[in-house]
């Protein structure tokens, strides 16, 4: 059996997908799954068990012999969320439980960590970087960065783990995430509904409007390292899970009107003074551990990827 805890969600119903693909047909799909929201991201999905979220511990220790591998990737993801107990109960507390399980069973374990850790960059974007000295932006972020700074504290570890710390992930199955869902999914909304899409202007003398950069990571590269490491299981350890490549939202835009058969037209907007001071102007993840990991395949580029997530996506409302 193969765990994938949050399997309703955005990149668990992916790696769900990946694994049927790959013809893995023993999973057990951990959630709540009374959201209706998420439903079209599991409901044809043949696997062997659903499990709801309170109920995985006690399940775990009732099943763990059958248990070959765990994909915690279940997590309260909404950077707008600032109530910290429920952030730290989700992200924290319930991910001590899962490490400690896969302690006692001996289980491998990857779980989701963030690249919110980082922060506005100031400290770079190196995985090797302690995460005592990070600075998130976010009660999210500090929830990831107290988790992994736990982590690395553990005398006791699971024979193999991985924290994968996701920069900008984008591609189907994120219908549900409204206000959270990737730039690109409410660039191709707003373009359909309006034909042009706004952006936030730069209130920096070093960047023009639009060149802030970002480093977009496409779902299904994601679930390709989470693969990798499932079948080499090399080198325990917390992980960039970017593609190493900082693209500008001009360009970005650009993908998505070619994608969408139309000529560009852009709005740049004031970014909110709320959050202006807290707007990270660039992000990109330093690979030199993921690529000594022994991870050596190419990441989709942003044209291309954008390209499959529009065309055979988003144009037709499916999921993966």
């Amino acid at each position: 059996m193969i765990i994938i805890t949050g399997a309703a969600g955005f990149i668990g119903s992916n790696l769900t997908a990946e694994l049927l693909d790959k013809d893995y047909k023993d999973l057990v799909l951990v959630d709540d799954f009374d959201r209706p929201e998420k439903k079209q991201n599991f409901i044809d999905k043949d696997v062997s068990q659903f499990v709801d979220r309170n109920d995985f511990p006690k399940w775990l220790d009732d099943n763990h012999k059958f248990v070959q591998f765990v994909f915690h990737l279940g997590a309260r993801t909404d950077t707008a969320e600032f109530d910290m107990s429920v952030l730290s109960k989700l992200n924290t507390e319930y991910s001590k439980t899962v490490w400690r399980k896969c302690c006692e069973y001996g289980l491998p374990l990857i779980y989701a960590s963030s690249a919110a850790t980082y922060g506005l960059g100031e400290n770079g974007y190196s995985d090797t970087t302690d995460p005592e000295i990070l600075k998130p932006l976010n009660p999210y972020g500090v929830s990831k960065n107290e988790f992994d700074k736990w982590v690395l504290k553990q005398e006791i570890k699971p024979f193999f783990w991985a924290g994968l710390k996701f920069f900008n992930v984008y591609g189907p199955n994120e219908y549900h995430k409204n206000r959270m869902a990737s730039v690109i999914y409410h660039a191709f909304n707003q373009i359909n509904e309006t034909g042009k899409l706004k952006l936030f202007k730069s209130h920096r003398d070093d960047y023009a409007d639009g060149e802030q950069k970002r480093d977009f990571i496409y779902v299904k590269d994601v679930c390709d390292v989470m693969m990798y490491f499932m079948i080499h299981r090399s080198k325990p350890g917390i992980y960039n899970l970017g593609t190493g490549k900082a693209e500008t939202f001009n360009s970005l835009a650009n993908a998505v009107f070619k994608a969408m058969s139309k000529e560009t037209v852009l709005e740049y907007i004031d970014t909110p003074e709320d959050i202006r001071d807290k707007y990270q102007y660039y992000t990109c993840a330093d690979l030199n551990k993921l690529r000594n990991a022994g991870y050596a395949a190419d990441f989709t580029n942003l044209e291309n990827g954008i390209s499959d997530y529009v065309k055979n996506f988003l144009n037709e409302n499916k999921t993966r």
